[in-house]
């Protein structure tokens, strides 16, 4: 019995060995490749040179994402006044925020002294005057800043290339921005010709680049900004670094263009639902005028009016949050 236990632990464990063995073989024979590339790569001394290649790109990632952290700190830390100042600048208007709170206070007053003077409740009188005091400004100054935006980013791609073909061809960087300040529109054309004039006082690129980012804050130019401020810093081929950069902005552009094809059938949907209740009003008010108007005479009819249109509008933004996708 004991004889026939010590002859299976025996089996097993040459089993065992004879497995093992032979998984060693099979990963030997698939790893022979790599091992006899890596020691030919050794052989020819590259080897040293590939690892010093990859540190040098760790550094250089580890050093743009630290500078991005920066950047979403400092936004982070902004107060409603820098805020403010930092909305006017992006719209592209040259005001103060003292002339901004002014007009805002006039357009509050404007709008619920009309309020009053049409016969409305007068409770109604101080949502009026924060609506038009506090948000539509704020939206006014968005959208200027959006626009303003998309335009710089539609031709931030081809001015990128322009200054690479410059680059290569041996011109000076600061040449090369005042090439596209000549060539392009504003805004684009008019933020490099800021970056020259500056340069030209005195001032440093990084501060320069610093300024325009709260002026046009996109990912474009604060990955255009991060790379120039990074390749002072390092060193390098400036015209392969933009070359890529230039490549990863057409193909953001074309993720975004397609992903506003996809959204354009919920666009359209979204304007017919909005626009409903507008056109059953209208009709209704030409068929039976009498049936509408009690909306508008009676104190009730009004608040259900405004409930609507407080509701309708935030309907509206939800669609518009939906819909709009952000790259």
């Amino acid at each position: 019995m004991i004889k026939d236990q010590v002859i299976m632990i025996i089996a097993a464990s040459a089993a065992a060995m004879f497995l093992l063995g032979a998984l060693f073989i099979v990963l030997t024979v698939i790893n022979r490749p790599k091992v006899l590339k890596r020691k030919r790569i050794k052989e020819l001394g590259a080897i040293g040179e590939a690892v010093s290649g990859d540190k040098a790109e760790s550094r250089r990632a580890k050093r743009i994402q630290d500078k991005i952290k920066q950047l979403e700190q400092k936004n982070k830390k902004r107060g409603r006044v820098e805020a403010i100042r930092a909305s006017i600048l992006q719209a592209g208007l040259d005001i103060t925020v003292g002339t901004y709170f002014i007009l805002s206070t006039v357009l509050a007053l404007v709008s619920a002294l009309v309020y009053l003077v049409m016969g409305y409740p007068p409770m109604g009188a101080i949502a009026v005057a924060l609506i038009a005091g506090l948000l539509v400004p704020k939206f006014v100054l968005g959208s200027m800043a959006s626009k303003r935006q998309k335009k710089f980013t539609a031709g931030f791609a081809d001015a990128t290339d322009l200054v690479v073909r410059g680059i290569r061809s041996g011109l000076p960087v600061n040449e090369c921005f005042n090439v596209v300040a000549r060539e392009f529109e504003a805004p684009l054309g008019e933020e490099f010709r800021l970056l020259v004039e500056g340069q030209n006082l005195g001032m440093t690129i990084d501060d320069l680049l610093e300024k325009g980012i709260e002026r046009i804050p996109t990912s474009e130019y604060k990955f255009f900004a991060i790379v120039i401020q990074i390749q002072r810093q390092t060193g390098g081929n400036l015209a392969d670094t933009l070359s890529n950069l230039s490549g990863v902005l057409r193909d953001r552009k074309k993720m975004r263009d397609k992903a506003r094809a996809m959204a354009s059938e919920a666009t359209a949907s979204a304007a017919i639902i909005g626009s409903l209740p507008f056109a059953v009003g209208t009709l209704l008010s030409v068929v039976n005028p009498q049936y509408l108007m009690i909306l508008f005479t009676e104190t009730t009819g009004q608040y259900l009016i405004a409930f609507g249109l407080f509701w309708m509008f935030l309907g509206t933004m939800v669609m518009r949050k939906m819909i709009n996708f952000k790259m």
